[in-house]
């Protein structure tokens, strides 16, 4: 089991090919309503969209088990399943063998005695659905303290979003497959998914979060700075290789005088740009927190690579058959939301504790 937070403390279970995967989050107060209807609508935001996803179907469904009742959470852990239906691992048998580049396989074998791998096993993206159910329940919580979270597909293979976005933008791509800011940027994002799946290959792209309504101030430092256990947790998302507050890497090319935010007054302290993100020192200086990650092209394509065969030390080639998503931002952008949201409730938590 693997556990996010402190406060508000998520633990993830289960494994991609086994019977359920789940989740148990605990420090949620007694007497909290749980709106059952918004996570299913965040599970479903999750699921693949016909043609630009996996053709892998399951149900998404969340079951209680413990911590609520009658809608209700008792004040004790909430613990929860999502089953696993489509767990036929038949065609996994060979990367025993011979490994999938770019996938676990290879250390997970050197790392854990006996390992077999069955899907994606521990490391599998299937994960990421309890992690959604979990950040649901955040993403509640914090909505009783004005703070909303939404997530958009900034880019996907070589078609990115060039405009400045709003929160508002951000929820409405929820209307669109691909999590695009719009019509013609959807239909562009779905040809190019679509094209690399024709080619049995893979694109990536970046997920944009955005979240608005913390007070200037909110947040910890250190090793307990909001941007710093966001990072963390946006990175334990698999294929997440790379994250980035405001502007980030592109600050590396200016002058202090460009990227410096000044302040002003207008109804309360503003900003005038927002080249920090949101966040200075680890803590809101209340603008909007925007942050961005990087999610690597699916590993699993059709099109042989190069591998290693283990079993006779020689050099080997593979290919990856079976039901994959062509790309993962679309779905990614749900996980990137529960993720930012656990965080931020979690250090809700610590600070009115």
């Amino acid at each position: 089991m693997y556990t996010l937070g402190s406060a508000l403390r998520f633990t993830l279970f289960g494994e991609s090919h086994s019977e359920c995967v789940g989740g148990i989050l605990e420090g949620v107060p007694k007497g909290t309503a749980i709106d059952e209807k918004a996570i299913e609508r965040d599970m479903s935001l999750r699921k693949p969209s016909a043609g630009i996803g996996t053709p892998r179907k399951e149900d998404d469904r969340v079951e209680f088990t413990e911590g609520v009742c009658d809608g209700m959470t008792d004040g004790g852990p909430i613990r929860f399943i999502i089953r696993n239906k489509n767990t036929d691992s038949s065609k996994y048998a060979k990367f025993n063998v011979t490994p999938r580049p770019g996938h676990a396989d290879l250390p997970a074998l050197f790392k854990f005695k006996g390992h077999e791998i069955k899907g994606g096993n521990q490391f599998s993206g299937r994960l990421t659905a309890p992690m959604v159910a979990a950040g649901s329940i955040a993403k509640q919580h914090l909505l009783t303290h004005g703070v909303e979270v939404h997530a958009f597909a900034r880019s996907i293979g070589p078609v990115a979003d060039p405009e400045e976005r709003t929160v508002l933008d951000a929820k409405a791509s929820e209307n669109y497959p691909t999590r695009a800011c719009g019509a013609e940027l959807n239909e562009r994002m779905s040809a190019a998914i679509l094209s690399a799946a024709a080619d049995g290959d893979s694109v990536g792209g970046v997920v944009e979060c955005i979240a608005v309504g913390l007070p200037i101030g909110f947040g910890g430092i250190w090793f307990e700075a909001l941007d710093s256990e966001i990072a963390k947790a946006v990175f334990s998302i698999p294929a997440c290789k790379g994250v980035e507050f405001g502007k980030g890497f592109a600050l590396a090319g200016m002058r202090g005088s460009e990227s410096n935010d000044p302040f002003f007054f207008d109804g309360g302290i503003r900003t005038k740009t927002n080249n920090m993100g949101g966040i200075l020192g680890g803590m809101s200086d209340g603008a909007p927190l925007v942050f961005r990650a990087v999610f690597k092209p699916t590993p699993s394509i059709g099109k042989e690579q190069d591998t290693v065969n283990l079993r006779e030390m020689r050099n080997d080639k593979v290919a990856v058959e079976g039901r994959h998503d062509p790309c993962i931002v679309p779905r990614a952008a749900s996980v990137v939301e529960a993720a930012a949201a656990l965080v931020i409730a979690d250090q809700m938590m610590r600070e009115y504790q």
